[in-house]
């Protein structure tokens, strides 16, 4: 099968996931490899840049080679080479590239780079099987809350984004407070099982307001309020037990649906639009899911939201390639990496 259709090798390292997957000319997916580096950062309560970067290197080349064994093709079956170039950490994104550039000059094929959060929302469009387009995206995970207005896979809008800390990492940072496991998203959920989201109301920032934007910090400061006190306060916060720590995470994680909810009902209503596309580690968030599809359900509007394989990291989402390429958006042994998120395109 592989021999009579192009194939492309997609490269990802934007943060702590090391990934490869192989991606024939119709959007099927050979393989998709990705080293977790969880229990590398774990001790830290985060992804720690430098520890992150060093990891790439170590499991770069094991990835790409178990890719490729695992679509059962070698480098000469390749057509292009994809790679993520923004946004991310600096060095992780770095030694992907370095990885890209190196088998592209060598085997002498393009080079594509890749946007990151383009890459999240496109692998909606491969679930859909077919044009989802216009639509509105939303790529919500530990470093980006951000709505855009999608005109094409290609053609993408952002229309509003955190002012300070992203919902993932606010997930984190909050179980971190609890004494929940790290990565704190998928730890503070199953904590939040057994308790009642109606126990503490949290600060909901800008849900009345006409902008699409998004705060996290405050809700941070009140969940530690909640746990140790105001300062000066004449009366003791209640004592953190394991039905407490089950209120606080379903307080936060209703706190923090309702917001992300709440912006994505403006945005297709702002818009228009009728299509919203997830994206995003956040996405893997049953409460979130759910309230999306009831939410979706009253406006007779469509949520695409991908499997969690294809929430959090992966290659696979690389895919969007070979749009790039059609469109002629490649790349040259001066492609450099944009960290920082570009707001318009």
């Amino acid at each position: 099968m592989t021999a009579f259709q192009p194939l492309l090798l997609a490269i990802e390292s934007s943060c702590d996931e090391t990934a490869a997957a192989v991606i024939a000319r119709d959007l099927s997916v050979l393989s998709n490899v990705v080293a977790s580096q969880a229990g590398l950062h774990e001790r830290y309560g985060g992804v720690v840049p430098e520890v992150a970067s060093r990891a790439h290197l170590q499991r770069m080349l094991p990835v790409i080679d178990d890719a490729l064994n695992a679509a059962g093709v070698t480098l000469q079956d390749l057509t292009a080479i994809a790679v993520a170039t923004e946004p991310g950490l600096v060095g992780s994104l770095l030694v992907g590239l370095t990885a890209a550039k190196t088998l592209a000059l060598t085997l002498d094929i393009p080079l594509v780079p890749v946007n990151h959060i383009e890459a999240h929302l496109f692998a909606c469009r491969m679930i859909a099987g077919r044009d989802i387009y216009p639509a509105i995206g939303f790529v919500v995970s530990g470093g980006h809350t951000n709505l855009y207005r999608c005109r094409s896979e290609t053609e993408v809008e952002l229309i509003g984004s955190t002012i300070d800390d992203a919902a993932g990492e606010a997930f984190d940072k909050v179980a971190a407070m609890l004494g929940l496991d790290y990565p704190g998203g998928p730890s503070l959920e199953k904590a939040a099982l057994n308790g009642d989201p109606r126990a503490v109301l949290f600060p909901r920032a800008f849900l009345r307001d006409d902008r699409l934007d998004f705060s996290f910090s405050g809700l941070k400061t009140a969940v530690r309020y909640a746990i140790h006190g105001q300062p000066n306060a004449k009366t003791a916060p209640p004592p953190v037990t394991p039905q407490r720590i089950a209120d606080l995470s379903a307080s936060v994680q209703q706190a923090i649906v309702d917001i992300l909810v709440a912006k994505c009902r403006q945005a297709l209503k702002q818009s228009g639009l009728r299509q919203l596309c997830i994206g995003g580690g956040v996405a893997a968030n049953t409460l979130f899911r759910s309230q999306l599809e009831l939410m979706a359900s009253e406006m007779h509007a469509e949520v695409i939201v991908p499997p969690m394989s294809y929430c959090t990291d992966n290659a696979a989402m690389g895919a969007i390639a070979w749009k790039l390429l059609d469109a002629g958006r490649v790349g040259n042994w001066e492609t450099d990496v944009v960290p920082g998120l570009v707001r318009k395109r």
